[in-house]
């Protein structure tokens, strides 16, 4: 087990990085990586064809919010990006040129009435902002003066198109609050459900708005010192009771990407039994970590020396992982947010009977968030 961050580090040609998602979405490719033996190369159609009755699809229904801004102290340009909003309705966000701002600012944005008050600064370019507008105010502010934050690796010489609004957006987003998108979510359809129905698989949906943060490296070289942003989390108690009732009926529990696995996680107390979740996770998963609630994973391929890389690889097993991710790339699969996908089975579970056996009593109160 390793704690450096150079030890998830890996070549990816330029080439590979997708610009733009598959058309149609269910067309990309879904690299399928067993336990053991041969990878075999599939597409995200071939999903429902994996997929046993009783099997529970669980996806992020987080909606993308234009969370890039531009503001102006005076004559000074700050660029803001949103992160997460607070529980007064006071917004944390990530500045640019954040040594101009101080406590007590009134910051301007072009074209609009609308301010932000500077209520406090943080190291390393945070702050908390509370802006004048509120509610449905505040979306429409967002749609007048905001842009889609896309990671830095999609290139946008002139900004975020008409076409990403659309393209980076799940079939899942109803609850707005995300930064970036549940990208595994990004390749799902209508047909592509009506097919996953059709297997006698369930689904449904929790919601974890990912943060600004989710864009920012790893700059520790001992990942044991990296600090993960908090980021909201919601898990209805019909959410956590349906997933619960999966796994005692022995159906597997399938994430849909590395948001909703970390938010079950985040959920699910030492025997594997999730519980109803509303509040904040900074969860770190890195090799070592003993999965509690998740069976599978669908996800996109990741960064290297990211936390996300370091995710996958515990949950597959770091040299599984290294093999999976060296045949993608000599296979020319698409990276990154607008790529192609993986599925893969758990490495690391809890032992599978106390999962199975002991969560079938509830337990009282919310599970707390790790870190």
């Amino acid at each position: 087990m390793s704690d450096r961050t150079e030890d998830f580090d890996f070549h990816l040609p330029e080439s590979l990085i997708a610009q733009e998602p598959a058309r149609p979405r269910e067309s990309a490719r879904l690299l399928d990586v067993p336990e053991h033996g041969a990878f075999h190369d599939r597409h995200v159609s071939d999903l429902p064809s994996l997929l046993r009755q009783g099997d529970l699809l669980v996806a992020n229904d987080t909606a993308v919010i234009r969370a890039q801004l531009h503001a102006l102290r005076g004559e000074a340009r700050i660029g803001i990006t949103l992160d997460r909003i607070l529980p007064d309705t006071s917004w944390h966000v990530l500045v640019r040129n954040a040594r101009r701002l101080r406590v007590g600012d009134t910051l301007t944005f072009t074209g609009s009435p609308h301010t932000a008050d500077v209520l406090a600064r943080e190291e390393g370019g945070g702050a908390i902002l509370r802006f004048s507008a509120q509610g449905a105010a505040f979306d429409a502010f967002l749609k007048d003066v905001g842009a889609l934050a896309l990671p830095p690796y999609i290139h946008r010489p002139n900004g975020p198109t008409t076409q990403d609004d659309t393209d980076y957006a799940t079939i899942f987003a109803e609850h707005k609050g995300a930064v970036a998108a549940p990208t595994a979510g990004l390749h799902f359809t209508p047909s592509l459900l009506q097919a996953v129905d059709a297997t006698g698989a369930e689904r449904c949906t929790l919601t974890l708005h990912v943060g600004a943060g989710t864009f920012l490296p790893v700059r520790e070289n001992d990942i044991s010192k990296h600090h993960m942003h908090a980021e909201r989390g919601i898990i209805t108690q019909q959410t956590a009771d349906r997933i619960n009732a999966a796994r005692r009926a022995g159906g597997r529990i399938i994430a849909v990407g590395t948001t909703s696995l970390r938010l079950l996680e985040s959920a699910a107390d030492e025997n594997g039994h999730v519980h109803a979740f509303d509040q904040e996770t900074s969860i770190f998963i890195r090799p070592g970590y003993k999965f509690r609630a998740v069976d599978l994973l669908m996800t996109n391929f990741h960064l290297p020396r990211s936390t996300l890389f370091m995710l996958v690889s515990a949950f597959a097993g770091t040299e599984r992982m290294r093999a999976a991710y060296n045949h993608a790339v000599t296979s020319g699969y698409r990276f990154y947010s607008y790529g192609d996908a993986c599925l893969l089975r758990c490495a690391n579970p809890i032992d599978a009977h106390r999962r199975t056996h002991q969560n079938t009593v509830p337990l009282s109160g919310e599970a707390g968030a790790s870190s």
